[in-house]
């Protein structure tokens, strides 16, 4: 399999090249977890990835709580459908918590500060009851835990990981929180169908990819993203690689077509993010500055590879895109590239 067949599996698979979601909390569950810490880059990423998503839609979710945010995968802010969290957590949260230790340490925040915290945080948040970040951090020092400098996002990102809290809808780039237990009650699984569960997620909708990629996505070890793969494998197919094993759904289709794929990718996207090897979409000298360690700029992709980056710029009620291209377009990509800022137009509800 040559990359230009892996690219086009994965924008199928990323529900890129073709959408059958209508319902955001739907999607998300489809893909497991879209990765959240950019918060307006993030509903985008759900955006770009429905029939004709808007951001309100997407808010939406999120205050009907059928999407939450929290701390999952590499110990990062994700979006994830409020029927997973609790069994994402009992799965992700432990390893998050022990790659922590050393930090907690040198925060002065032993185990007894953190049960303290979150008591005081569970006590502040009864079920319904929503706090900003400002707020939830006054009450935390005014009954004496101290949140100076990073001790603030170890000790939300702690209550958080113990579900004791997730958050909701960001208000003028201030994060609201609520008690995990004002979301709908959901599943958990044991460990053993969690891991399987995570596995077939990932490979169905990030295939062809390979267990290093699982490995990077999930922050698990490679022991057990490969014990999630072995109670798969006989959902999937494999193809090897220049020494690696590719994994995917049978069920992924490909579709030729003549017509160019674009599209405004923001800040930390899956279809770039949710790879450890990004050689397929990041294959020229120009495509590698996009990405500074893991943080990838605003990013247009054509077929699936990287093409330039683009930034936005408001006008009162119209918004302005700006591309800075690493290769000239034909004629067809031209026109693509204007549907797909369109598209991003109209998903704010915007005027472009």
């Amino acid at each position: 399999m040559d990359s230009s067949k892996t690219l086009t599996y994965r924008l199928r698979n990323q529900q890129l090249s073709e959408s059958g979601f209508k319902e955001p909390s739907q999607l998300v569950s489809h893909l497991g977890a879209i990765q959240a810490q950019d918060y307006a880059g993030a509903k985008w990423s759900v955006g770009l990835r429905l029939l004709k998503g808007t951001d309100q839609q997407i808010e939406k979710s999120i205050r009907d709580k059928k999407i939450v945010r929290t701390w999952l995968m590499r110990g990062t802010l994700h979006f994830v459908a409020a029927s997973d969290v609790r069994w994402l957590l009992s799965l992700l949260a432990p390893r998050n918590i022990t790659r922590n230790a050393r930090r907690y340490r040198e925060l002065g925040l032993d185990e007894s500060t953190l049960a303290r915290s979150n008591e005081i945080i569970n006590i502040a948040l009864p079920e319904g009851e929503e706090l900003s970040r400002t707020d939830l951090l006054k009450i935390l020092n005014k009954n004496g835990i101290s949140t100076q400098g990073q001790r603030a996002p170890y000790i939300l990102q702690r209550a958080s990981l113990d579900g004791i809290i997730c958050q909701n809808v960001t208000i003028r780039n201030t994060p609201t929180y609520q008690s995990l237990d004002s979301v709908p009650k959901s599943k958990v699984l044991q460990p053993e169908d969690a891991l399987q569960e995570l596995a077939l997620r990932y490979f169905t909708t990030r295939g062809p990819a390979t267990l290093q990629d699982f490995a990077w996505w999930s922050g698990l070890l490679i022991a057990e993203v490969r014990a999630g793969l072995e109670g798969i494998k006989s959902l999937l197919v494999s193809e090897t690689r220049n020494g690696q094993t590719y994994w995917r759904s049978p069920q992924s289709k490909i579709v030729s077509s003549n017509l160019p794929v674009v599209h405004l990718l923001p800040t930390f996207d899956e279809f770039l993010i949710s790879y450890k090897d990004r050689s397929a979409s990041v294959d020229t000298p120009a495509a590698q500055k996009v990405a500074v360690g893991n943080r990838f700029k605003n990013t247009i992709i054509i077929d699936g590879r990287v093409a330039g980056t683009w930034k936005r710029d408001w006008k009162e009620n119209e918004v302005i895109i700006t591309s800075k291209l690493f290769r000239k377009l034909d004629a067809g990509e031209n026109d693509a590239l204007k549907m797909a800022e369109k598209r991003y137009g109209e998903f704010l509800g915007v005027i472009n």
